[in-house]
């Protein structure tokens, strides 16, 4: 029962007393109901959890087997261009064998029409050819087996034939030669004087022939 007091500010309220009437083994069924309930759920969440991760798992699978796949058709397809090339092969092989035995030929290759037409705008005044020899020394000792291509005189030599009119003249032509490029060590080997108008000296050179006058054009096989 409330009770209230007039004139006076304040108000007191009785409040009733809860009683629980339920007997203890209904409380603690619905507490296990609850936990079971809960334990429930909590599986519940746990197989979604296991089952998402199934599904992540198998596409990842799937998308390793495709990319196996494909990875193993690719592999395949440059199989066959690999063989489809085979001739190519074959034919680069032939060519660098080609090219060595050109080098090998034309090792010892020097190209006379230059030299000739360079002896043409050298040779000087008041002297005159009548015969130019090369011998390639070097050559025949390849042909004989021996590999070394450098010999003491130099790869071979060079003899010219002509006249002059004095012997100043067959000094001049000596220094001439002496300047070409894969000549070395210039030298007469004879001189000679006839008619008896006019001093005409008949003479006869010779040259060494240096690794310089190689012309080396085929020296990695025939040019590209």
């Amino acid at each position: 029962m409330a009770t209230q007091t007039y004139g006076s500010t304040s108000t007191a309220t009785a409040v009733a007393p809860r009683v629980n009437l339920l007997p203890p083994e209904i409380a603690e069924q619905a507490a296990l109901r609850k936990s079971q309930v809960a334990m429930v759920a909590t599986g519940l969440a746990a197989v979604a959890v296991v089952g998402v991760l199934y599904l992540q798992a198998t596409a990842k699978v799937s998308a390793a087997e495709e990319d196996k796949a494909q990875a193993a058709a690719a592999n395949a397809k440059l199989r066959t261009e690999l063989q489809a090339l085979d001739h190519v092969k074959s034919t680069y092989a032939r060519v660098d064998a080609a090219n060595k035995t050109v080098a090998t030929a034309m090792a010892f290759e020097v190209r006379w029409s230059t030299y000739l037409h360079d002896l043409t705008l050298t040779i000087p005044e008041n002297v005159w050819l009548d015969e130019v020899a090369a011998e390639m020394t070097v050559m025949k000792q390849a042909a004989a087996g021996n590999t070394e291509q450098v010999l003491d005189g130099g790869l071979g030599t060079v003899t010219f034939k002509g006249s002059a009119f004095s012997q100043d003249d067959v000094a001049s032509w000596l220094e001439s030669l002496a300047k070409q490029k894969g000549y070395a060590d210039p030298y007469f080997t004879k001189a000679e004087d006839r008619m008896a108008t006019r001093v005409v000296i008949d003479f006869e050179s010779t040259t060494y022939l240096s690794e310089k006058a190689l012309s080396n054009r085929y020296a990695k096989g025939l040019p590209r």
